[in-house]
């Protein structure tokens, strides 16, 4: 029989270690290894690499994103995702296992889709490292990134697009990288040499860090150097790694701070003369994983220590799991008078953690009848103390066993609230299978694969699910209690969405959860749904910004930019960009361009997508700010970097016309522009329609500009219809129809396109006697309303021309179609193009919806 013993507690609290804070550290690695290379060479080691490291890291109580041959497209997606998971936190890692070259000094890492046939397609193709690092070095505290990248280059064209002029690569390795404070970037050899794939089943580099970073409480450069001499060794000096390091804070991978867990003080009955009696002592538990040993440090003075019918002696060593298989065998004569002896001794693990344990005897004698009945009673304890154990155990694996739990996304560790049925301190759960995706913690540590935790803390089990990865994920334990048989429980955790972020998401939002909506896509739902998760997550700004979408979406003006301003107070960015994007268009406010620049650039310089497209537009064009084309060209490609088609347009645009001293080339214009286009995006399809048609930078081919207009057309361009129209109107790569091209000039001027609307005009006027001059009137009107850059000043000229009969008649359908009154005030034709204005605004309460 065991009771809880108080009278020595002191012996044991005087042991504790104390509880490091550094374990709630938020850290966060994206593994990444390409071989299967489509267009060059493929690697043999990588994919492989990508699981030892990832398992190495996950051991080590990292979030871990793991992705294997990735196209430009996918690491995009996935790259986001990982940005959005690194928002704040302590240590960032990412580790690259596949092709890297240099080109004038920028390294570039290989997608498994890269061509590189054309100068403009490593814009487009590769992914810039230093792109990469300054995104995690806007989000995080320490970054460290490890390449195992350092091959030649396989690519046979040798020159390439670099910002604005033509570089040559380089033939060999990487190049060196200036690392910012607290930043260090590991090469798996020289700058400038080759690293090797290897014989073996992982890399020489892989391999020898995926087993050094293993050794806890060992800082970085401690575990480089050990890299770097196995990696030596391995190649016969053939291949050095080599790292950058502006670290001023201690980097350590597999921190390892805990100690063994052990039951509380307890006390025993043991009787003489009865032989060796079980001490029924629970298995030490290792919270990390590991193994255990356990030291004597004090046997008892009225009896032996026993293990298998050997005698245990002071200072003798036993594995943990050999703990609850100790007896002790006091001889006759002793505890005739009730005796008190105890057992004193030490738990230590692999990682130096060390716990005391001790246990008290009560020294009866076992001899006589009242020995005998004594017996008994301890008999009938300890086989009721088993039973309870079973239904504890039992009980247990019941709390777990195909639970299935909705999880949400985004909003931090979710305490999983399982009802655990026991506290039982000898009831432990050791995690047999670890969750693909997603975190397990608690609130005072990071659970790893290998991780055990006690009865008493599953009820405050928490998990977070991995943004991006919305499959439901098993996590199963194996349930312990002393020497009584395990059991094993699984259960299901699903990701769920919440319905604010599917209403009212934004693309690109590297704060985000979701692909997000355009802004004509948000439905009337919205704000209720994203109320309620502004109330249900007050902490987290996303929600916020959302709603100020929704508000704004539903036209409630004041209300959305009061939400927008709380969410940029709390640290949302892409809310900091839309304030400036308010300031930009009058929404709600005075047109203030310098305004507008200033949250731009802060948006920006936090390394969102947006922020960088709108500040680097403004610098390279000089808009409310000093020109600066070079630094703006820069921006606009770290957009189109970051996958934004917004900037690959303007990059078009530019690389079409030459524009601010920036070379044109038709080439570079139509690789951003079919990188557009692979990303669905209706602009993109609009302009390359257009090169298409003409042959800029491309073989002319109209049929090929057909289906891009349809498309855009299909998707709600604003542009793409009237284009369409022009094809139809003159027969160009279709038989010419006239009714067809009518329709879709319509269709372009309910959008907002000026242009169609002037052209519908002239086509309505060219059907002479024929014509109905009222619907000319009318789309003259329209032309002349939302030409809001004056590029169409025949649209009021042609207006003045005609009668004024004709012009009552349209004004008086415009007014028909209006929901409020238009006061009559001005000349007629001003009359005409505010009722027009009203009309298309009505219809379009957003300017911009497309």
């Amino acid at each position: 029989m065991r009771r809880r013993c108080g009278f020595v507690v002191a012996f044991i609290l005087a042991s504790l270690a104390a509880f490091d804070a550094s374990a709630l550290e938020r850290r966060v690695a994206f593994v990444i290894g390409n071989s299967d290379y489509r267009e060059i060479s493929a690697l043999k080691n990588p994919a492989k690499d990508v699981v030892a490291v990832s398992d190495m890291f996950r051991q080590a109580g990292f979030e871990v994103f793991v992705a294997s041959n990735l196209t430009k497209l996918q690491f995009e997606d996935q790259f986001r995702n990982y940005l959005a998971a690194v928002d704040g936190a302590d240590i960032a890692v990412l580790y690259y296992s596949g092709h890297g070259f240099q080109i004038g000094g920028e390294n570039f890492l290989i997608p498994v889709d890269a061509s590189l046939k054309q100068p403009a397609d490593v814009e487009v193709q590769a992914i810039k490292l230093n792109d990469v690092l300054q995104q995690m070095r806007s989000k995080s505290k320490i970054q460290v990134i490890i390449l195992d990248a350092c091959r030649n280059n396989p690519f046979p064209r040798k020159d390439y697009w670099l910002r604005d002029q033509l570089v040559v690569a380089s033939g060999t390795g990487l190049a060196q990288v200036r690392s910012s404070l607290n930043t260090l970037i590991a090469f798996a050899t020289a700058p400038g040499a080759v690293a090797y794939d290897g014989a073996g089943d992982l890399s020489p580099f892989s391999s020898a860090f995926a087993r050094r970073a293993l050794a806890p409480n060992q800082e970085i450069h401690t575990v480089m150097s050990a890299v770097r001499r196995d990696v030596v060794e391995a190649t016969k000096g053939l291949q050095v790694p080599w790292e950058n390091s502006s670290l001023i804070d201690d980097v350590v991978l597999m921190r390892r701070s805990s100690r063994p867990s052990l039951p509380p003080v307890l006390e025993k009955v043991v009787l003489s003369g009865a032989g060796p009696i079980d001490l029924d002592l629970a298995e030490p538990v290792e919270i990390d994983g590991g193994t255990i040993t356990v030291s004597i440090e004090r046997p008892p003075t009225l009896g032996r220590l026993m293990l298998d019918g050997k005698v245990v002696k002071a200072g003798e060593q036993i594995q943990g799991k050999d703990l609850p298989r100790l007896q002790m065998d006091v001889p006759k004569g002793a505890g005739e008078t009730e005796e008190m002896d105890m057992l004193a001794y030490a738990a230590r693990d692999n990682w130096g953690g060390e716990a005391r344990g001790m246990l008290v005897f009560r020294i009866k004698s076992g001899e006589g009848p009242q020995g005998e009945q004594v017996m008994a009673s301890l008999e009938a304890e300890q086989k009721q103390q088993v039973l309870e154990r079973g239904i504890h155990i039992t009980g247990a694996a019941e709390a777990i066993e195909n639970r299935e739990i909705d999880v949400p996304v985004g909003v931090g560790p979710i305490p999983l609230k399982l009802n655990f049925p026991t506290q039982d301190p000898a009831v432990s759960l050791k995690v047999a299978s670890y969750p693909a995706t997603g975190t397990l913690s608690l609130p005072d540590r990071i659970l790893s694969p290998d991780s055990s935790l006690m009865a008493d803390e599953v009820d405050r089990l928490r998990y977070e699910p991995q943004i991006g990865a919305g499959k439901t994920v098993e996590v199963a334990f194996e349930i312990r209690a002393g020497s009584a048989a395990s059991k094993p429980a699984t259960m299901k955790l699903s990701p769920t969405v919440d319905p604010c972020d599917s209403a009212a998401g934004e693309p690109l939002d590297l704060q985000g959860v979701v692909p997000g909506l355009l802004p004509n896509e948000i439905g009337a739902d919205a704000v209720k749904l994203c109320e309620a998760a502004v109330k249900a997550y007050p902490d987290v700004a996303r929600f916020r910004y959302e709603l100020g979408r929704a508000l704004l979406a539903a036209g409630k003006v004041d209300l959305a930019r009061k939400a927008i301003q709380q969410a940029a107070d709390r640290g949302h960015v892409r809310a900091v960009f839309e304030l400036g994007y308010l300031f930009a268009t009058g929404t709600g406010v005075a047109v203030d361009r310098k305004q507008a620049n200033t949250f731009y650039a802060a948006a920006a310089d936090k390394g969102d997508p947006y922020g960088m497209t709108s500040w680097g537009r403004a610098l390279f064009n000089g808009y409310g700010v000093e020109r600066d084309t070079a630094r703006g060209l820069d921006l606009l490609l770290k957009a189109a970097a970051m996958g934004h088609t917004y900037a690959m347009n303007d990059l078009g645009a530019i690389f079409t016309e030459g524009r601010n001293g920036v070379t044109a080339d038709q080439a570079r214009a139509v690789a951003f522009l079919e990188a557009g286009v692979q990303r669905q995006d209706m602009y993109s399809m609009n302009l390359l329609a257009r090169n298409y048609l003409s042959g800029a930078g491309v073989e002319k081919n109209p049929k090929t500009a057909l289906a891009l207009f349809q498309k855009a057309t299909e998707l709600g361009q604003p542009y793409a219809p009237g284009n369409l129209a022009r094809m139809y109107r003159d027969g160009v790569g279709v038989e010419r129809n006239p009714a067809e091209a009518q329709g879709l000039f319509e269709m372009a001027a309910m959008r907002g396109d000026p242009s169609s609307a002037f052209d519908r005009a002239v086509l309505e006027m060219e059907k002479g006697e024929k014509a109905d001059q009222a619907t000319a009137v009318r789309f003259l009107a329209f032309a002349a309303a939302l030409d809001t850059r004056n590029e169409l000043p025949g649209a009021q000229r042609n207006l003045a021309n005609f009668g004024t009969k004709v012009k009552t008649t349209a004004l008086k359908q415009l007014r028909q179609e209006l929901r409020s009154k238009v006061p009559a005030s001005g000349s007629l034709d001003s009359q005409l193009v505010g009722a027009a204005r009203r009309v298309w605004e009505e219809a379009n309460p957003r300017r911009d919806v497309f």
